[in-house]
């Protein structure tokens, strides 16, 4: 049942299309595995922004009229994102279709990907007949052996965060290749400045948006493919018409044109995220972290793991790797609890280990 729980299994860089992919935010798994209701938890297991946008009130068009791509909505888009214009975006129903289509419409060849990454890249490009190989984020120049390669920046789990500069350079490699860089920065809104949308013109370059995690608006299942008009047009063609829908829209134009808002919350997640730190350091953990979670490696991570889910905690358990991510609470009563309940797994970890000894 543990395995289930990780993005995949061990051997998840083969690539296997068969593989199992499974993604925070499974708490009816996680209150049938330990017999706690469903709306007794606390959810940290993604890294969703937990103070939403505030959506104003829908229009009844949006509900009754198909959608329109005349309603300026990728243009919001290229503007929120400093893209270069409207003809290099292209809304679609959430990231993860274009991750299940995007390797389809490439060469098949070798594409290098970080062992511990999103989850879904891997089986994706492997479906569509590509061979799966290890990305070293650390490497500066990419083997000759890789063609494409696949960056999320800044990485899920991990938090590493790439300069565009690197990025850039790699590009230049795998475009004289014939190859393709794919970044996807699901995370980056609390990061505008570490961004490649502004060079979305480039050949070569593909670089995925969602508003899901910095909007908290993940539920609308909109996402952005920031590319070459030509790659746009065989990704729109394969997807076909209407893949955001009214409602979605008319959210997420609410959300890119609140700058107030965007400082003001890029400001309160910076100061929670420091706060989430703090609080795990204080039981020795070291972690790394994205002003929407932290992550760790440490040695306890997944006894920790299992301790605060027994106590109605979910948090995000990567079995391959023994590490675990966490959330951040949303009200100052789940800031209460979760330091309560980290302090008594901690207890009960500590408890354990004395009797082992």
């Amino acid at each position: 049942m543990v395995e289930r729980m990780d993005e995949r299994t061990p051997g998840h860089l083969s690539g296997a299309p068969n593989d199992v992919v499974v993604h925070g935010g499974n708490l009816h798994e996680a209150a049938d595995r330990y017999g706690i209701p469903y709306a007794q938890w606390l959810d940290l297991s993604t890294g969703i922004n937990p103070h939403g946008y505030p959506v104003p009130p829908v229009p009844a068009d949006a509900w009754r009229r198909l959608p329109d791509d005349g309603d300026d909505f990728a243009a919001c888009a290229a503007r929120y994102y400093h893209a270069p214009d409207a003809a290099h975006v292209l809304p679609v129903a959430g990231s993860q279709a274009a991750i299940r289509t995007l390797p389809t419409l490439l060469p098949r060849a070798t594409v290098g990907i970080a062992s511990l990454t999103y989850s879904e890249y891997a089986p994706a490009f492997a479906r569509a007949g590509h061979r799966v190989a290890p990305l070293d984020v650390r490497w500066d120049e990419l083997p000759d052996t890789l063609t494409h390669a696949v960056v999320v920046n800044p990485n899920n789990p991990t938090a590493t965060h790439l300069s565009v500069d690197k990025l850039l350079h790699w590009h230049v490699q795998l475009r004289a290749r014939g190859g393709t860089l794919l970044v996807d920065e699901a995370f980056a809104d609390t990061l505008p400045a570490g961004s490649l949308a502004a060079s979305a013109h480039l050949d070569g370059l593909i670089v995925l948006r969602s508003p899901g995690k910095f909007f908290g608006l993940a539920g609308v299942r909109a996402g952005f493919v920031l590319a070459a008009p030509a790659l746009l047009d065989a990704l729109r063609h394969t997807l076909g018409a209407w893949t955001v829908g009214g409602p979605a829209r008319h959210a997420v134009k609410a959300a890119f044109a609140d700058e107030a808002w965007q400082r003001q919350m890029r400001t309160r997640l910076a100061d929670e995220s420091a706060r989430l730190v703090a609080l795990l350091r204080v039981h020795g953990f070291t972690t790394h972290s994205t002003p929407l979670f932290a992550w760790t490696d440490d040695a306890r991570a997944a006894a920790l793991h299992e301790a605060l889910a027994q106590r109605g905690v979910w948090t995000r358990l990567f079995t391959a790797s023994g590490s675990v991510r966490f959330g951040l609470p949303a009200t100052d009563a789940e800031w209460t609890r979760f330091g309560e309940s980290l302090r008594e797994a901690m207890q009960a970890l500590d408890t354990r280990e004395s009797r082992l000894k």
